[in-house]
């Protein structure tokens, strides 16, 4: 049966990426601009949108390699097995309200008869050691590993770092400011993280974002993928990712035995929730008053 539901995602995932560039194609073409009296700005909206919904289809239609968790050693979040099994699971459950009745038009009109797949479960709070984690951490044995085909990370990136909030905030703004690409935090995060909290960061890169691979603009990745490890204002633990220079990790103080880095590592490793669901859960309760963040108004009324 799960065979069977992950075949027709990807089918469903074809069938979808090859009308929303089909679509595309007409809002960009010569024809309906000398032909109709539409609005430019309407249909660059209109690509915008198809794209954002469209971009990871192909990729789900026809994966390159079967699904294994993005960091060895892991067992992978709740979202990446739910994934595994149902690979329309994300695209479908990011697209919006606009985006899946567009699927579902599409979907209805091809006549597949295709059941949405349900919305993953994050755990909150870690997963236990597994037996061979816990005996690794008596071992003293570092749990990032390095895949097949690189170097391993330095000995400056085998550490956890331990930081206040102050300093936290000061790493994403760096990453934002350097257009790093990983790391987005700003007002919304120094709101809601503990002020007085202990917060932790080590180098933990996913085999996609190891250094030396191409950074998709003709470079190598010259950063480390960090995971943070945060206390938000309610005093619960989640992750976030974070791109820091090395030279910028470096620098930071290190004072945590050798047996806690371990143990915090594999415990940032094991915690599901991060900043995305942490703030999607609090939303409703957000409000100047309760945590002094007021989200900037944009044209249109868009956060």
């Amino acid at each position: 049966m799960r065979r069977r539901e992950a075949g027709l995602d990807r089918d469903v995932a074809a069938l979808l990426a090859a009308r929303a560039f089909t679509e595309i194609r007409y809002l960009a073409g010569d024809v309906r601009r000398a032909s109709e009296d539409g609005s430019l700005d309407d249909d660059l909206d209109r690509i915008g949108f198809l794209a954002n919904l469209g971009h990871n289809l192909p990729g789900i239609a026809r994966p390159r390699r079967p699904w294994r968790p993005s960091r060895r050693g892991t067992r992978g979040s709740g979202r990446q097995q739910a994934m595994a099994k149902r690979p329309m699971g994300w695209a479908w459950h990011t697209a919006g309200p606009e985006g899946r009745v567009w699927m579902l038009r599409h979907i209805e009109q091809a006549g597949l008869g295709w059941t949405p797949p349900p919305l993953p479960v994050n755990r909150k709070g870690p997963f236990p050691m597994t037996p061979r984690q816990r005996i690794g951490v008596l071992l003293g044995r570092w749990p990032v590993s390095t895949p097949a085909g690189h170097r391993p990370l330095p000995a400056q990136a085998r550490v956890l770092k331990e930081l206040d909030t102050d300093t936290v905030c000061a790493l994403y703004d760096e990453a934002g400011r350097l257009r790093l690409g990983l790391g987005k935090g700003g007002p919304w995060l120094r709101a809601h993280l503990d002020p007085d909290g202990v917060h932790y960061l080590v180098p933990d890169p996913a085999d996609y974002y190891w250094p030396g691979r191409s950074d998709g603009r003709g470079e190598q990745i010259r950063w480390w993928q960090c995971t943070a490890l945060l206390r938000m204002q309610d005093g619960e633990q989640v992750t976030g990712m974070l791109a820091v220079l090395p030279d910028t990790f470096t620098a930071l103080p290190s004072a945590l035995r050798r047996s806690r880095q371990l143990r915090l590592v594999h415990l940032a490793r094991a915690t599901e929730r991060d900043t995305y669901l942490w703030g999607r859960d609090h939303k409703t309760a957000c409000s100047p008053q309760r945590c002094g963040y007021a989200p900037e108004k944009r044209s249109g009324g868009g956060r």
